[in-house]
């Protein structure tokens, strides 16, 4: 069975010291940002799924969460790439465990490409047909990751046409002080338009004057440019 050093050792040999500077500043890494205190690699997304396909059967899911509990930030991301080929095609009890997992762990999901990695494909999809109240926890959290958590999960209920906890979340996370969740939920505003844009409409009538403006910019970044200009002038 391969182990979490396996994947480590993999990873190191495909490591860029160039690519893991420019990484580092883009994942805001330095001292400030909302990433500072990780340490990355240096390592392509690419690369990364190439080495999750080649780990994700033979790697138990404990060594997997090694991987997500005591990592760089590419090992990381590589675990949630692992455990998203878990998910989906494990059992339902197997699927559980990995959803368990991602819960538990969610202080080292610790920036943006790590939750977009795995919320909308692991969390939001074990959620379908389920008590969704986990995420009105996570909207209500203090770690800005539960919280984008909570709005990218619903990913995957937009795309099953059910918007309801979209709306929901939104509303709860409406006046959120940091610019990732305002980010995220603006997006998720924005897929919903995308597949009915009267809904969309809906929301943002009784909330556009008062929302984020990234987050509003973000909702209504696929209207026709006149419409935008209504939106942001608030003369709707």
């Amino acid at each position: 069975m391969a182990t979490s050093v396996d994947v480590r050792r993999d990873l190191a040999g495909l490591a860029d010291p160039r690519r893991a500077e420019a990484s580092s500043r883009f994942l805001q890494m330095v001292p400030g940002g909302y990433g500072e205190g990780d340490r990355a690699l240096g390592v392509s997304v690419p690369d990364q799924r190439r080495v999750a396909a080649r780990y994700w059967r033979d790697l138990s899911l404990a060594e997997t969460t090694r991987l997500l509990t005591d990592g760089a930030h590419e090992e990381r991301l590589t675990s949630l790439l692992i455990l998203v080929r878990k998910f989906t095609k494990g059992d339902e009890r197997e699927r559980g465990q990995v959803f368990d997992t991602v819960l538990a762990n969610t202080g080292r999901i610790n920036n943006w490409d790590l939750v977009d990695s795995s919320a909308p494909y692991i969390v939001g999809p074990w959620l379908i047909g389920r008590d969704r109240s986990v995420l009105d926890r996570l909207a209500e959290s203090s770690l800005v990751w539960d919280r984008r958590i909570a709005v990218m999960a619903t990913f995957a209920f937009i795309k099953a046409g059910d918007f309801e906890w979209t709306f929901r979340i939104g509303d709860q996370l409406l006046h959120d002080p940091h610019d990732l969740v305002r980010k995220a939920v603006g997006w998720m505003l924005r897929e919903v338009g995308n597949r009915d844009r009267a809904a969309e409409e809906e929301f943002l009538a009784r909330r556009y004057r008062v929302m984020p403006r990234v987050m509003l910019r973000y909702a209504i970044e696929k209207f026709e440019p006149q419409r935008r200009r209504e939106y942001l002038s608030g003369a709707l």
